[in-house]
């Protein structure tokens, strides 16, 4: 593991001991029995009950286990020893079954074998991979023939915009890749602002064509491609949330799409 990738572990190791406490995640809504995946996730897998389900990059598994809930036999693997750790006790305490592997999802085909009918990740996963075409390749190597990928992720679009502007859409990052990450300066985290977590994190862009293109050379079919002018999350600090949840850009501004969704299948 490159010092990129050891700086960004270390800060989502401690970014879990926060995010497993936090109201951002609801652990205790969870235990209650609230499933957190969103409608644009839910509709996009479809029904998967009985069928095998691999999360990639699924921090401490809290939406691996709403997969379980749901009637998927559920595998979630990521990067951060002390994420998996939690997800193996979030898992536990809760009584659903789950596999959980710690491994840099360039190397889960040393750390997992199998085949899965589903592999799935979404919100925030793609700025932290170095390589699409390595990470479409391991996504390609876990599908079963035909089976389904599917990812709900921020649209690359709106992640060249200034995140810290208060009143504005300013272009402050680059829209194409480069090898080299965008080194940034971490104070608390993104579900606790006030936390004492302090950090160097390093992302790298990837455009829309970065992705598919990835998962063409993978051997992978696009099905579906969708764009939204809504995310789920706050991405800027002037977002409202709505009625449903998802946050969108006051009117005075022009629709841009702020989230994608895509199907391929193997």
């Amino acid at each position: 593991m490159n010092e990129y990738l050891k700086s960004n572990r270390e800060l989502w190791n401690a970014w879990t001991r926060v995010h497993v406490k936090s109201k951002f995640y609801d652990v205790e809504g969870f235990k209650r029995g609230d499933n957190r995946l969103d409608a644009i996730v839910r509709e996009g897998v479809g029904d998967a009950r009985g069928k095998s389900l691999l999360h990639l990059q699924c921090h401490f598994g809290l939406d691996t286990l709403c997969w379980a809930r749901l009637g998927a036999r559920v595998t979630g693997a990521d990067f951060s020893d002390a994420a998996i750790s939690a997800a193996r006790t979030l898992a536990q305490e809760v009584g659903l079954d789950a596999n959980f592997v710690c491994a840099n999802i360039y190397d889960l085909p040393h750390a997992l074998s199998g085949e899965f009918d589903i592999v799935f990740t979404s919100h925030g996963v793609l700025p932290w991979l170095p390589d699409l075409n390595a990470w479409a390749r391991v996504i390609a190597h876990f599908l079963k023939p035909g089976g389904l990928f599917f990812i709900a992720e921020g649209h690359p679009t709106a992640y060249i915009f200034d995140d810290e502007n208060p009143d504005d859409l300013r272009v402050r990052y680059p829209y194409f890749h480069s090898p080299e990450p965008g080194k940034y300066e971490a104070h608390g985290s993104y579900a606790d602002r006030a936390a004492d977590i302090h950090g160097a994190e390093y992302e790298w862009t990837h455009s829309l064509g970065d992705v598919i293109n990835a998962l063409i050379a993978a051997g992978l079919h696009i099905e579906e491609l969708c764009e939204y002018n809504f995310n789920a999350w706050q991405m800027f600090p002037f977002m409202e949330q709505d009625t449903a949840g998802w946050w969108r850009l006051p009117e005075r501004f022009p629709q841009i799409p702020l989230m994608f969704s895509l199907k391929a299948k193997k």
